[in-house]
């Protein structure tokens, strides 16, 4: 087993570490890069000035919400009094470093569908929620919470990019290198991978085992004619080294 990972630059540090415990050789490209969204500077009132729910959608909202929360044009300066919640396990780690206890989804779910069966999000009528996450995020969580009659927002404070990469090139790379199983952690890294790699390399792609972290991804992976497939039901190093089966 050749494992490539594809986490942001920063993200892939425990992946290596636990294929490094095991021997396994690995090459890391990070597939996806995140920047911080402009500041808000409208007069409406912030995204979380009246929340009684606050949810991370990902470690990446929390270290980019803190650190606009932190900056001296902030318009609310820290985390406000409310209840909070976490989709996975690494957001929820991401919290409690910074002091604020939240609730996660449950470990067999890590994803928008296991946060909605939690106790706490099923009698909303009447909440203030909202979401913190990058732009153009999924709809289905905001959906349901207002169906349960909530009043959701989003506080969209990254946006997503794909490296600059010489698709030709670091294609070869791999298929060179041996990869033979790729991590995927979201939907946009598979997107990018897929449009990295060229055509005369796809059968080579197809030839790969590729971990995914959702049920939305793997359908996404086999829409791109991807059957070896396996869906680790989470992102995080724990989930994908059990469907590594290491």
């Amino acid at each position: 087993m050749k494992v490539l990972l594809t986490r942001p630059e920063g993200r892939n540090q425990s992946m290596i570490d636990a294929l490094n415990q095991q021997g396994i050789s690995h090459w890391v490209t990070p597939l996806l890069c995140v920047e911080a969204t402009p500041p808000i500077t409208t007069n409406n009132s912030h995204p979380l000035a009246h929340a009684d729910m606050i949810i991370c959608i990902s470690a990446n909202a929390v270290s980019f919400a803190d650190y606009a929360l932190t900056t001296a044009h902030s318009r609310i300066k820290g985390w406000p009094q409310a209840q909070y919640f976490a989709v996975g396990h690494a957001t929820w780690e991401a919290l409690n470093q910074l002091g604020i206890e939240a609730l996660e989804a449950p470990d067999d779910c890590q994803q928008t569908e296991g946060l909605l069966t939690l106790a706490p999000l099923q009698d909303i009528k009447g909440k203030q929620i909202t979401i913190i996450r990058g732009v153009g995020g999924r709809e289905a969580l905001a959906e349901r919470l207002a169906e349960r009659g909530a009043t959701v927002r989003y506080w969209e404070v990254y946006q997503r990019a794909c490296p600059p990469l010489d698709g030709q090139q670091i294609a070869q790379q791999w298929q060179e290198f041996g990869i033979d199983t790729i991590v995927v952690t979201s939907g946009e890294v598979l997107d990018n991978l897929i449009n990295l790699v060229p055509k005369e390399l796809f059968a080579w792609l197809r030839s790969c085992h590729i971990i995914v972290p959702s049920n939305r991804v793997e359908a996404q992976a086999h829409a791109f004619g991807i059957t070896q497939v396996t869906n680790a039901n989470a992102a995080n190093s724990k989930a994908v080294l059990n469907a590594l089966k290491l």
